[in-house]
């Protein structure tokens, strides 16, 4: 490009000229996965092992050391054998909706308009299927799995039948199959998914968390309630806005407890 380049564009153009298309949106979007998801995880496996910030732990339960671990083993075994799969055979449509990796990169409106058509477009599509998977048969044969944990911790957040991971993996693309978006922008999008999902699993609510600032957003507060309630009971659906659950009447009981959190609070 005859513009002087940004730092961005140089390490795109040494990403682009070092690997090829294919390897890129496989194993590179693996590994970038792996990385966020695990670093971003593992604070919140260590605060709850080791009592850090128990003042902000949602939960005054803790897993075992054993639980945990398990969580991980199984999480390495269903990324390396779903996810990165998944990963290669879908580069053909993501090819055919237009997926591109060339440089220039898109402008920062186009991409930030994209990333939260796909937030939005997400959450919609997720409220549905995570409301489907609490009716009882699938509850019993797909869901309880991701519920084994009743006390989340940011990495329990993927952990789930590897047919839940597979309707997940769809809510998570449609927006991008539909946009035929830049490499890029899909990075993105899966690195600030991967961010918020690990959040509202986290089982820590602090004076910095996303929720207290972005109106609409559930986080960590908004989906411990789901995992602590029985699953007939739950409600809280949404994967990342609460604009869903409340349309549709399914945060009642949340509503309720906060009040009564609440009148408690004043009278201590």
């Amino acid at each position: 490009p005859t513009m002087a380049a940004t730092p961005l564009d140089s390490a795109w153009e040494w990403l682009i000229t070092n690997f090829s298309e294919f390897q890129l949106a496989t194993v590179v979007t693996f590994v970038l996965h792996e990385s966020v998801f695990f670093l971003s995880g593992f604070p919140s496996l260590l605060f709850e092992r080791f009592g850090l910030f128990a003042k902000y732990k949602i939960q005054k339960k803790s897993n075992t050391s054993d639980y945990q671990n398990r969580c991980v083993m199984r999480l390495i075994l269903y990324h390396v054998c779903v996810n990165l799969p998944v990963m290669i055979f879908s580069y053909p449509a993501f090819k055919f909706m237009g997926l591109r990796s060339s440089l220039p990169l898109p402008h920062w409106t186009v991409i930030v308009s994209q990333v939260l058509f796909y937030f939005i477009l997400e959450d919609f599509i997720f409220y549905w299927g995570h409301r489907a998977l609490h009716t009882k048969w699938l509850y019993k044969h797909v869901h309880s799995v991701h519920h084994e944990y009743a006390t989340p911790f940011g990495l329990t957040s993927e952990y789930a039948h590897p047919a839940e991971i597979l309707f997940l993996g769809f809510a998570t693309v449609v927006g991008p199959a539909l946009t035929g978006p830049h490499l890029f922008t899909l990075w993105l999008w899966m690195v600030l998914r991967v961010l918020e999902t690990v959040e509202a699993h986290s089982g820590y609510h602090f004076p910095w968390s996303p929720s207290n600032f972005l109106p609409l957003y559930g986080g960590s507060d908004f989906h411990d309630y789901h995992h602590r309630v029985l699953y007939t009971k739950s409600g809280n659906y949404a994967s990342t806005f609460v604009y869903m659950d409340w349309l549709f009447g399914t945060d009642k009981g949340y509503r309720k407890t906060k009040a009564i959190e609440g009148e408690e609070g004043k009278h201590l």
